[in-house]
């Protein structure tokens, strides 16, 4: 019920702070704006604030955005207003306004993430569930329940890890950029701290992919190995499983977390068949031997074990809360890492080094925004903070339909000391459509696949 009202609150706001952004700097740059519009269609609001020459329009459909300024090229300017007009005005003035959109939606995910700091916010600790067999975090050593201290890609130069997130971007940054992961952990067995190295470089940027914590082994913080709502007349009620039970272990195999009993669940299958499996389960301080045999069920084309009750309890969380200034450094952090990780992605993409399942449309982003704003204000924010990013990053590339398309035309204006000529323009406008249609397409289909799967 969330989803659309969340996302259209979503699209409208970036919106406007993206036009914003154009707005003000026109106006501060001497340049007479005549219509400032959020989204297309039929206006359902419009207002021109006394002794304003701007006419402000809320329209129906909030997909989009303009601000339609005084320009020789649309339309006959009057004499005493040609120095009003945006084309008129010096090069340095137009790239600061086209630069301005983009540059305001940073702005808002840097203050989007700094009021969360300041507010504080409840995150997973940064506790490592047991590692996938085989995978890159089993290689190195771990084996689940670590807590890490601190990481980086130097393993002279560690920094701070405060959260299961930040553990996520460190693996994230080292796929993208080719390097290794350097993680400085700590056990409760085990006063001393240990380092374990992630070889992530061995990693192709084309698996920078939703499946790429799987192939490191890392897919989310340490859990509990416990049983939680069992459903009715389910595989585990069945069995005589109840809520709160602890499983200690399936068979001759300990059970060690959440992830481990998910994953020994999902793979008791035998020729096509359920295996009956005995269970070691802690129930009030008794010892219990239950056995279970989980229901098959289709997951692609592949038949796994379900047993009809959530498996895993929730994580250990952390309360993170900054003071203004270390809110706001967080804020502009996350902003660069976001944005230097988004343009290295999209450098991927573009030379075929990465994968084009990586493109979000608007399916994928509405599916998040009733998502977040289900958990709560705080999600929201940095679900917003997120989009954000993407749009600022993406309203910055070269393409001639964007942003960054007609910063292009101004560094050639600079560089010439002549512009673009219209039939170049032209061209390159089309040019642009027929690209940008392109990737709205693949991010559409994208979509699509991920919904239906």
């Amino acid at each position: 019920m969330m989803t659309l009202p969340a996302f259209l609150l979503a699209l409208a706001l970036l919106i406007a702070v993206h036009e914003y952004g154009h707005y003000r700097m026109a106006v501060a740059c001497g340049v007479k704006v005549l219509r400032f519009s959020i989204g297309f269609g039929p206006a359902i609001a419009r207002w021109r604030p006394q002794g304003s020459s701007t006419e402000f329009v809320l329209c129906v459909f909030p997909l989009g955005g303009y601000v339609k300024m005084l320009d020789e090229r649309e339309a006959d300017v009057a004499a005493d207003e040609r120095h009003l007009a945006f084309n008129t005005r010096p090069l340095s003035a137009r790239a600061a306004i086209v630069a301005a959109g983009p540059l305001a939606n940073l702005v808002l995910a840097v203050l989007l993430y700094a009021v969360v700091g300041w507010s504080g916010v409840q995150e997973a600790a940064a506790i490592l569930a047991s590692p996938e067999p085989g995978s890159i975090a089993a290689q190195s050593g771990l084996s689940g329940g670590e807590r890490v201290d601190r990481a980086g890609l130097d393993a002279q130069d560690l920094q701070p890890v405060q959260s299961y997130d930040d553990v996520r971007r460190w693996l994230i940054r080292g796929a993208l950029e080719g390097h290794d992961v350097t993680l400085e952990l700590a056990t409760k067995e085990q006063a001393a701290r240990r380092v374990a190295q992630l070889h992530l470089s061995g990693l192709q940027a084309s698996e920078v992919t939703a499946a790429l914590y799987r192939k490191i082994g890392l897919t989310g913080p340490w859990t509990q190995p416990l049983i939680g709502e069992v459903q009715a007349d389910g595989a585990a009620q069945r069995s005589g499983l109840r809520a709160g039970d602890r499983v200690l272990r399936i068979g001759s195999d300990a059970i060690g977390d959440g992830r481990q009993l998910r994953e020994r669940i999902r793979a008791s299958v035998q020729d096509g068949k359920a295996l009956t499996e005995n269970w070691s389960v802690e129930r009030s301080g008794a010892l219990l031997e239950l056995e279970v045999t989980p229901e098959l069920r289709q997951d692609g084309a592949q038949l796994v074990g379900k047993i009809g009750a959530y498996v895993g309890s929730a994580p250990t969380w952390v309360t993170i809360q900054r003071s203004p200034i270390d809110g706001l450094w967080l804020g502009l952090q996350r902003t660069w890492d976001m944005s230097a990780m988004s343009l290295t992605l999209m450098g991927k993409m573009l030379v075929g080094e990465a994968s084009l399942k990586n493109l979000s449309g608007p399916l994928t982003i509405a599916d998040y925004a009733g998502k977040s704003a289900s958990q709560g204000l705080t999600s929201y924010l940095l679900f917003l903070a997120v989009i954000s990013v993407s749009l600022g990053v993406l309203n910055l590339l070269p393409l001639p339909v964007l942003d960054g398309g007609h910063l292009m035309y101004y560094l050639w204006e600079w560089l010439t000391g002549t512009g673009v000529s219209e039939a170049w323009m032209d061209r390159l406008q089309k040019g642009g459509v027929v690209l940008l249609l392109m990737l709205m397409s693949i991010a559409l289909f994208n979509d699509v696949t991920r919904l239906l799967g």
